[in-house]
């Protein structure tokens, strides 16, 4: 396995590359990624969102356990839905809470697809090779904002704003993911532990038929839904997202544009239990 991160240098600029020993070794591109020669010591670097996609595809019910909770019938080919690039942001990095919603904010950690190859009606063996590799998610939804017109649910907006969109904080190309299990914790509390092989669709089997819909192109990200255990995020919580062999993606739920810090924390709300 190899873990690949983006970060920003001290004079603005950003790299991207291969990570060991504390060290990037500097690569361009995803597509049979080339080396430049540069070596930069992690200490100097920033670290971003490990890849900018022009589009997230967010996957929902794709697991057979929420699936079966949900006593929604397992589909035939994966329902997605769209997140804006504007909507994605790294670890550490805060999730914004729209000026105009008070409602409730939903965490929701997954494994995410980052695609290597641009693919368009791919096989199987077309799409696993178009696999990148696989980096964390959470995919982040204004829940109150799903049925608030009753004529039209409102998926995009309510999963598409500025900072909803967590990735990090590397990508692992070589990946197990049959092994590995998701696990979410709410300021420290457990709330998601789930296997990743209870997934209805393959990340093969997503890429593939994703791709008879839509070209999928380097750097895209494709988020395979959650399971079990979604719960809401108080203002100024921190939502943790681990996956054993990439890492942990740590984002806190701030304030709205244009407040203070303080009033991030003011009035924190009671979580319940998912």
């Amino acid at each position: 396995m190899d873990t690949w991160m983006r970060l920003m240098a001290n004079d603005g600029s950003i790299v991207f590359g291969r990570v060991e020993d504390g060290y990037l070794h500097e690569y361009e591109g995803l597509d049979q990624p080339v080396p430049t020669g540069a070596v930069l010591s992690l200490r100097t670097l920033t670290p971003l969102a490990p890849c900018t996609p022009g589009k997230v595809v967010a996957l929902w019910n794709n697991f057979h356990a929420l699936a079966l909770k949900l006593e929604k019938p397992v589909p035939e080919h994966p329902l997605f839905l769209i997140k804006p690039k504007e909507s994605v942001i790294g670890s550490g990095v805060p999730i914004r809470r729209p000026d105009h919603y008070a409602g409730k904010i939903v965490f929701e950690g997954e494994i995410g697809i980052v695609i290597g190859k641009r693919c368009r009606n791919a096989s199987l063996a077309e799409a696993e090779d178009a696999i990148f590799g696989y980096t964390i998610v959470n995919d982040v939804t204004a829940a109150g904002l799903l049925a608030e017109n009753p004529h039209f649910p409102q998926w995009c907006r309510a999963k598409g704003f500025d900072t909803f969109c967590c990735l990090g904080p590397a990508i692992v190309s070589g990946f197990d993911w049959r092994s590995a299990r998701v696990v979410t914790r709410l300021d420290g509390v457990e709330r998601q532990n789930y296997p990743l092989d209870d997934m209805v669709f393959t990340p093969a089997q997503q890429v593939s038929l994703i791709s008879q819909d839509l070209t999928l192109e380097p750097g895209d990200v494709i988020a395979c839904g959650t399971s079990l255990g979604v719960g809401s995020i108080g203002d100024g919580a921190t939502v943790e997202v681990s996956i054993e062999g990439i890492g942990t993606l740590v984002n806190a739920l701030g304030a709205k544009t244009g407040a203070t810090q303080d009033s991030a924390h003011a009035g924190r709300e009671a979580v319940p239990a998912a």
